[in-house]
């Protein structure tokens, strides 16, 4: 019973911290594409941003979000091979976002907002963990 309590306790400390980074993200990270996106971006241009300082920040948070997500995870299954193959798809696919969102940028950003607006947003919120909990847990169940 102390062993579920602990997990659950963790559990509620990680979802706090990936709410805490979603408050505080204006704070933490260098991001110019915060306040853009919450306007009425369609008719704007794109804004000046630094390029190494917002790959460096989106990959601090992508980073962040990743290693809450794959504490969730050992903590949810207690799986080993679990959290490796999510460390890996982790790896993958923020590779290939991170690269594709600053191609976007440099090649047609302002013709794609669409776009980089989703790119972006699979980089900065901890999506893949609310698409991981369940299929993982559907295979635990079939097994």
């Amino acid at each position: 019973m102390l062993k579920n309590k602990t997990s659950l306790f963790f559990i509620v400390v990680i979802l706090l911290s990936l709410v805490a980074i979603r408050m505080y993200e204006d704070v933490i990270f260098y991001d110019p594409f915060l306040d853009y996106f919450k306007a009425n971006y369609t008719s704007l241009p794109l804004p000046n941003y630094h390029p190494v300082k917002l790959f460096f920040s989106l990959g601090f948070r992508f980073y962040l979000n990743s290693m809450l997500s794959l504490g969730l995870l050992y903590l949810l299954f207690k799986d080993s091979k679990i959290i490796k193959f999510s460390t890996f798809l982790y790896v993958f696919f923020g590779s290939i976002l991170m690269v594709a969102f600053f191609f976007m940028l440099k090649v047609g950003g302002a013709e794609n907002k669409m776009a980089l607006f989703y790119i972006r947003r699979f980089i900065i919120q901890p999506i893949f963990v609310i698409l991981f909990i369940p299929a993982f847990y559907y295979q635990k169940r079939i097994k």
